[in-house]
């Protein structure tokens, strides 16, 4: 059964820096202003109430919690420690910097409820943090991964393609460090261009480019890719769309509100390339996936059946099957069905 969040959005509070690519009360929608103890128990009481028999957790995003000092860390949790012992809420996860945890640390958030630390990574090349402005360097995100799952909580990790100095090929490199550490999950979040950032400031001067988005579909693909061929869940593709994002804050940058669509979209894509050139008997064909899939396999606003077209592959119909799995195709012919999967037919 699918987890419900409740999420509290801290934004800034605590971060020792303002790296280059960071408003995150744009990104967020909040002042950032930390919660008091009837804050807390309120809103999760109503997420409670519409939360039916999922299980709740209770998520501060945002920040840097663990560089709280440790009363406020307190304050924020103690009012948690009786709705966990009690059952109301499952699990409490918080978002921390790398340079910010130790083991002490780790082992008195587990005392308290915390069982999901999200490192905000960004990148593992040395270069490419410095030029963020992160203050910290990729040694020190790997130890921190380390540290959270030696302490037996679950790791999750932030990666932000496309910042300055960045390369697909030093993402994809940053990737498979973070789970060689021992992450758990990631988020993949394209760097974007925000008003009044430093990173604004070297966009338009021309001291930055950044990924447009076809090129962030592409670099993120890879990197999708990769994760779930290594086990790994990616949890969230690009910034949430929300009233912050969308009124003109975002500059320039890898941004759609469906991006996570249109990147599995791309994977179902060259799953299909693949599978039709073996069936190229000009017959109109009927590709079969899983119900959840059928958005990805047709693609936004068709786009992946109109590329077919173009290249003389006609479709006749897409039909949900429960029997095909997640990350499978199935594409018939008349006379030959041949079924594919992204984990074992897929490379780049």
């Amino acid at each position: 059964m699918k987890r419900v969040t409740v999420p509290f959005f801290i934004s800034h509070q605590g971060c020792p820096h303002t790296c280059v690519f960071c408003d995150q009360r744009a990104i967020s929608g909040s002042r950032g202003l930390l919660p008091d103890r009837n804050e807390l128990l309120v809103k999760i009481g109503q997420w409670s109430r519409s939360a039916g028999q999922r299980p709740l957790e209770v998520a501060f995003f945002g920040g840097t919690f663990t560089a709280l000092e440790r009363v406020v860390q307190q304050r924020l949790l103690a009012p948690l420690q009786s709705l966990l012992a009690s059952g109301t809420i499952s699990a409490v996860r918080i978002s921390t910097r790398p340079d910010a945890l130790d083991r002490e640390t780790v082992q008195w958030l587990a005392g308290q409820g915390v069982a999901v630390i999200e490192v905000g990574v960004q990148s593992m090349d040395n270069q490419v943090l410095a030029a963020a402005g992160r203050g910290h360097d990729g040694e020190a995100a790997a130890a921190a991964i380390a540290c959270i799952k030696a302490c037996g909580l679950t790791a999750g990790a932030q990666l932000m393609p496309g910042l300055p100095g960045d390369t697909p090929l030093k993402a994809l490199s940053s990737l498979q460090r973070v789970i060689e550490a021992g992450a758990d999950f990631v988020r993949l979040y394209p760097a974007l261009v925000l008003a009044g950032t430093e990173l604004a400031r070297l966009y338009v001067s021309e001291k930055y480019r950044p990924l447009s988005l076809d090129e962030g579909v592409t670099v993120c693909k890879q990197l999708l890719l990769m994760a779930l061929k290594a086990g790994v869940d990616v949890i969230r593709i690009g910034l949430q769309a929300d009233q912050g994002l969308t009124s003109g804050s975002i500059l320039a940058g890898c941004w759609h509100p469906a991006l996570g669509q249109l990147i599995y979209s791309e994977l179902f894509h060259d799953l299909l390339i693949q599978l039709t050139t073996e069936l190229s008997d000009g017959v109109p064909l009927t590709i079969r996936c899983h119900p959840g899939r059928v958005a990805d396999v047709v693609g936004h606003s068709r786009k992946n059946l109109n590329r077919l077209a173009r290249l003389g592959v006609a479709v006749k119909r897409v039909v949900a099957d429960k029997t095909v799995s997640s990350l499978e195709v199935e594409v018939c012919s008349l006379n030959k069905c041949l079924k594919g999967s992204i984990l074992n037919d897929l490379y780049y």
